[in-house]
């Protein structure tokens, strides 16, 4: 079995291409925190490749961005190549059967720049105070 579920932040932003036969491959790095601390008492990560195809892979691309903190289920798949020098290479990635996009929405503000939500207990409270009293004797029940 070859199954790998990983959470984390993304540490660059996704990048978009197209194969030859048109299908949609989005790649990115996941950013994942470690379970102990080390000796300096802090938490290393672990920066994991990843790779998302076809229509979730445009998805990812669209509303994901650095820092955006993302689930991710996949198989891990290792691949080899010879270099230009004549060396043999490896690369280890996640092929990605499911992108989970976890966290705040992200929203426009004025200046066009996306940022997330980072209060909605003050969101909530605004609406809250925008909505108009209403009489007891007008309700129907």
């Amino acid at each position: 079995m070859n199954k790998t579920i990983l959470i984390g932040n993304l540490s660059k932003d996704p990048e978009l291409a197209t194969t030859n036969g048109g299908v949609s491959v989005c790649r990115f790095t996941l950013a994942v925190q470690r379970r102990f601390q080390n000796a300096d008492g802090e938490r290393d990560a672990d920066f994991i490749n990843i790779v998302v195809w076809r229509g979730q892979a445009e998805n990812c691309h669209k509303f994901l961005k650095k820092g955006s903190k993302c689930a991710v289920v996949g198989r891990i798949q290792i691949s080899s190549y010879e270099a230009q020098d004549g060396t043999k290479r490896y690369v280890t990635e996640v092929v990605a059967d499911e992108v989970e996009f976890v966290g705040s929405k992200p929203r426009d503000d004025e200046g066009g720049n996306s940022s997330f939500v980072r209060e909605p207990h003050q969101t909530a409270q605004k609406q809250v105070a925008e909505l108009e009293p209403i009489d007891d004797d007008s309700l129907p029940f």
